[in-house]
């Protein structure tokens, strides 16, 4: 049982990593911003975002950004931490 719920959590991050990373790219995408010119104005490097965009960390791994990251990111785009997890459809 322990098991099975590992694997569930599991799977659920990284949907939910997909999905943030889909809203990223999309709020990007409407700003007209490149991932450089955003990393940039959110103080993270150019890797970094293009992982969180990929919904990863490293390759494999469900992204798990700090706080202080996602208010930075929110403010480059314009938006809201919350509008970042809003999901459209």
């Amino acid at each position: 049982m322990k098991e099975e719920t590992h694997c569930i959590n599991r799977l659920n991050k990284a949907q939910h990593s997909k999905e943030l990373g889909l809203k990223l790219y999309q709020l990007r995408m409407e700003s007209g911003l490149s991932q450089e010119k955003l990393a940039q104005k959110a103080g993270i490097s150019a890797y970094t975002y293009q992982k969180f965009e990929k919904g990863e960390s490293k390759p494999g791994t469900p992204m798990n950004p700090r706080m202080f990251t996602l208010m930075t990111l929110a403010s480059a785009l314009n938006t809201t931490v919350a509008e970042l997890f809003q999901v459209d459809g």
